[in-house]
């Protein structure tokens, strides 16, 4: 198993052999320029939320690869709106789990605001727990540190995908006090250095996870990790 980092908070999961892309925004991305969109070919896409540096390729990505796409109720009809058909479309909501051909996913409780693109409503910004042969990954979403996560302590995570950039989610200092509540030691970061409010310096982000017992990986956009 591996993931792929694709700048902001797009990543590719391969779960042997099972494409997965969470939050498609790399064209729209100066830092993602040498990333070819159409040679991401996924056999599903989940969104945290509607926001368009989470949204951008979704559309096109999904009309090259014919993938399912996964989101809250809400944001899922903005989906359909795009032209996706209801049979590549799976809405489902906070607490739900679902059933995919690599493991489950379950939708979790996320702090910050959602809107599509078109200015529409977008429901409820989530987080998602991919469960995948002995694997379980926290992907957060763009979320502000919550008492919530204490809830997901308990689950043992192997990795957790958290927001550091701050200004329009945690921060690197929260996103540590995240990782403790979560009680997950294997950190990678997201949504930073996209945009100047949100870039971070990196050495001292690292420092900061590693003097607390955990440890914060930052792959290059297209560089891969393993799981």
């Amino acid at each position: 198993m591996k993931a792929t980092y694709y700048g902001q908070s797009c990543v590719a999961f391969n779960f042997d052999g099972h494409e997965v892309l969470m939050d498609p925004f790399i064209s729209y991305n100066p830092l993602a320029k040498a990333i070819d969109v159409n040679a991401i070919l996924p056999e599903y896409i989940f969104l945290s939320h509607g926001h368009q540096d989470h949204v951008a390729d979704m559309a096109q990505i999904q009309k090259n690869s014919q993938a399912t796409v996964a989101a809250i109720v809400e944001t899922a009809a903005w989906v359909r709106k795009q032209g996706v058909p209801d049979d590549k479309v799976i809405e489902f909501n906070l607490g739900g789990t679902i059933k995919t051909s690599f493991g489950t996913v379950k939708m979790v409780y996320a702090l910050h605001t959602n809107s599509t693109p078109d200015g529409e409503y977008g429901g409820f910004p989530v987080g998602f727990i991919l469960y995948s042969g002995n694997k379980k990954i926290y992907f957060a979403g763009d979320t502000a540190l919550t008492m919530e996560m204490k809830l997901l302590a308990d689950i043992e995570l192997d990795w957790a995908f958290l927001p550091i950039g701050g200004h329009y989610t945690m921060d690197v200092d929260d996103a540590v006090r995240a990782a403790e509540f979560i009680d997950c030691d294997k950190i990678v970061g997201i949504h930073y250095d996209t945009f100047p409010p949100i870039t971070i310096n990196k050495v001292n982000a690292v420092e900061k996870f590693a003097n607390c017992g955990k440890t914060l990986y930052l792959p290059a956009i297209g560089e891969s990790i393993e799981l």
